[in-house]
């Protein structure tokens, strides 16, 4: 049997502030072909995952907190207990609104890496509205790549 414990997954820090530990996937113990799933936790009031996409269809379970969901052109605030459908290759970005840490369980398939963890660790994630890369809905939290200065 093989059991992935958060418990004792350190995970792994990115500038946008924000944890991601592997659960299925990546570094994780257990290796699925089919999905990848993990824990995320959003630093309070602006934690981020940021604008990206990627070729798999994506769910993103929030368990605590209060975010910001951005999908293509959409824009609504997600609380405990709601869960959203990212199609694959929709541009999408969550950031914590709130003044606590916001959790979520991510879960996308097929199995593998998603390029945005390394560009973001990288410095070379593509911004929101240059090239191809789509601007954010009117009114979104600014896209964050880069650790601020007071953190």
């Amino acid at each position: 049997m093989i059991i992935s414990d958060l418990a004792k997954i350190e995970g792994r820090r990115y500038p946008a502030r924000r944890r991601t530990q592997n659960l299925a996937g990546g570094v994780a113990p257990i290796q699925a072909k089919n999905f990848s799933l993990g824990n995320v936790t959003l630093d309070p009031r602006g934690g981020q995952v940021p604008w990206h996409n990627h070729a798999q269809e994506e769910v993103y379970l929030v368990i605590e907190g209060t975010g910001e969901m951005c999908l293509g052109e959409e824009r609504q605030t997600v609380t405990s207990g709601q869960m959203v459908f990212i199609p694959p290759g929709v541009f999408h970005q969550l950031t914590n609104i709130g003044d606590t840490p916001l959790r979520m369980l991510y879960c996308y398939g097929p199995a593998g890496d998603v390029a945005h963890w390394r560009q973001e660790l990288d410095g070379t994630l593509p911004p929101a509205g240059v090239g191809e890369t789509p601007p954010l809905p009117a009114g979104a939290q600014p896209q964050c790549t880069k650790k601020p200065a007071n953190d």
